[in-house]
């Protein structure tokens, strides 16, 4: 009997891992691990104008010179989320210095690290170059892509354009003096629909908690980037420091000393230390940090703090960070939603499978966590997203427990719908589309005061 099951522990490594009802193929699992490792990556500061910051590095690379100066168009949604938060490393905020550090330091090669290298003196030249007025943005008009931005750098006669479209990271065109080096058709869907990889939360259970362990303990890291963010927050006064204060007076007096004050605490303290702009790097997931940290640490704190094995944190955060992915995958980049609520659903999936939970009450914390966060606005990248990261981890916790108890919110209430990924379609439909309006008018206001 112990020969047998040896043998299907291996056939299933090898072969496929089968649950219930779902088969995975070893091919669709080294797609999901793939899809992983591309999601969730290292980031040093707010990844919309450290996108920025990367496309103006490529495009002065292109160029061959430090550009004389620098056009930039961006849609709606990339300037909502750069107008109000720091720069890593230059007590700034904003895309003006983003944009000048880009050019003068920024290698393209560093991804979302882009601007690693920057020192106090380049800091000073990137302050010159803005006072110089060699940088203008705008609105890039008539688009339907959320994440999208075109620089073109010019020095003499010459110039050279970048364009980012879809992903953070996604360059679509690149061309110096009117000859074209690299052009890709921006699609929003899979070009064959064989090359899609279709998930559900099923699946993503069943890869999270089957899938050998060896092929998923990357994801360990996530932790210990986001903690040393957290832990780095704490040392100093970052943002509104919430996850400092937190951590002082009032976590004895009003929240008391616990696991879920812990939680919150770390959660909103690795926000605080990333939306100020410290040079640290998180571990994004989707193209946002705060996502991959709300994503991590309320996963992480719970595990430590009840003793769980190696196992079962990589197994968590992973169970974690797929279900990020595959929410953001029909979501989109970039929405109105605020990305706290997605990123909040996969640490309830984690934390609810840490307390013994079974795929049905996973499936309960995410029915629970869309009945009550549906809807919470984003209104870009700033400080206070410390306060709607912790609101969106609290309710994780509280969402867990319910589910914990078998308390579900049913399909006869609102958007809630007894298939729960069909819920998720609700959910990401309203994000989407629903509140298109809604992120005009947060941007009007914005740019009105």
């Amino acid at each position: 009997r112990r020969l047998c099951a040896r043998i299907k522990n291996i056939f299933s490594k090898f072969v496929s891992i089968k649950i219930s009802e779902i088969m995975i193929t070893e091919t669709e699992r080294k797609r999901i691990i793939d899809l992983i490792h591309q999601e969730v990556v290292p980031a040093i500061g707010c990844t919309e104008p450290i996108a920025v910051a990367l496309c103006v590095a490529k495009a002065t690379e292109t160029l061959g010179t430090k550009p004389e100066k620098i056009n930039v168009l961006l849609s709606a949604n990339i300037l909502k989320n750069a107008m109000g938060v720091g720069i890593p490393g230059t007590g700034m905020i904003g895309l003006p210095i983003a944009i000048a550090l880009g050019a003068l330091i920024g290698k393209s090669e560093y991804q979302l690290e882009v601007l690693k290298d920057s020192t106090p003196d380049v800091v000073e030249e990137g302050k010159r170059f803005i006072e110089e007025k060699r940088i203008h943005i705008s609105l890039k008009e008539d688009i339907e892509e959320k994440l999208y931005i075109e620089v073109c750098c010019e020095s003499g006669d010459d110039k050279a354009t970048a364009v980012i479209a879809g992903g953070h990271t996604t360059f679509i065109y690149i061309e110096r003096n009117g000859e074209v080096q690299f052009q890709k058709q921006h699609t929003a869907s899979c070009e064959k629909e064989e090359e899609c990889l279709e998930l559900t939360l099923r699946k993503v259970y069943d890869f999270a908690l089957n899938t050998p362990l060896d092929e998923i303990s990357f994801i360990l890291e996530t932790a210990r980037l986001n903690k040393a963010a957290a832990e780095r927050s704490f040392e100093g006064n970052y943002g509104h420091g919430l996850g400092k204060m937190l951590r002082g007076t009032y976590e004895h007096k009003v929240m008391g000393d616990s696991v879920f004050s812990h939680i919150l605490s770390y959660t909103s303290g690795a926000c605080d230390a990333r939306m100020a702009g410290a040079m640290i790097p998180v571990m994004s997931n989707s193209g946002s940090g705060n996502q991959g940290i709300s994503a991590t640490l309320p996963v992480l704190v719970f595990a430590e703090e009840n003793d769980k094995s190696e196992e079962e944190l990589i197994r968590a955060l992973m169970l974690s960070h797929l279900t990020v992915i595959y929410i953001k995958q029909s979501l989109g980049r970039l929405s109105a939603l605020c990305g706290c609520v997605v990123a909040a659903t996969g640490s309830s999936c984690g934390i609810t499978w840490l307390m013994g939970g079974t795929y049905d009450q996973v499936a309960y914390a995410v029915q629970n966590m869309i009945a009550n966060l549906t809807g919470m606005i984003c209104d870009g990248a700033k400080p206070s997203c410390a306060l709607k990261v912790t609101t969106g981890v609290s309710t994780a916790v509280l969402s867990a427990i319910m589910a914990m108890e078998n308390r579900c919110v049913t399909s006869v209430e609102g958007i809630i719908d007894e298939d729960v990924d069909q819920s998720i379609r609700n959910l990401t439909k309203i994000g989407s589309k629903g509140m298109n309006e809604t992120d005009k008018l947060v941007l009007e206001i914005m740019t009105g005061k």
